[in-house]
């Protein structure tokens, strides 16, 4: 939470930054205090993907402080290149990874993480991903 409030990404205001922390402090109530349809590790795993996301997709100071925090605490998890991953493989495996791609692939084109080529690869891989699940 010092994060969000030391270090919030630029254009939030108060207001955003209050919001932001009142959802996190949810999701950990909900994660500590699951409802019983919901304590099992396919949904846990859903969660840590939840709380991420900002965190694995962003950038700014906002993001390298929360890495920062994340191994300071000798906290088991990093930042992963997902988009790398995906293109290596050459397929999109499951929702989160949908749901990544099309979160990001717009932005990490206009800053040059990602190539033309590789945007034509991955709207390839999106098509796939749904068509797999239309079936």
């Amino acid at each position: 939470m010092n994060v969000i409030k030391n270090y919030p990404p630029k254009g939030w205001d108060e207001k955003t930054i209050l919001h932001v922390v009142n959802l996190n402090l949810e999701w950990k109530e909900n994660i500590l205090n699951p409802e019983p349809k919901f304590r099992n590790l396919k949904s846990l795993k859903y969660d840590i993907e939840a709380v991420f996301t900002k965190f694995q997709e962003g950038n700014g100071v906002f993001v390298e402080e929360f890495w920062k925090e994340i191994k300071a605490q000798n906290l088991p998890y990093k930042r992963e290149n997902k988009a790398a991953k995906i293109l290596k493989r050459k397929k999109i495996n499951n929702i989160h990874e949908y749901d990544f791609v099309n979160d990001v692939i717009v932005p990490y084109e206009q800053e040059g993480l990602i190539n033309a080529e590789e945007v034509i690869l991955l709207n390839e891989f999106i098509i796939e991903f749904e068509n797999r699940k239309r079936k």
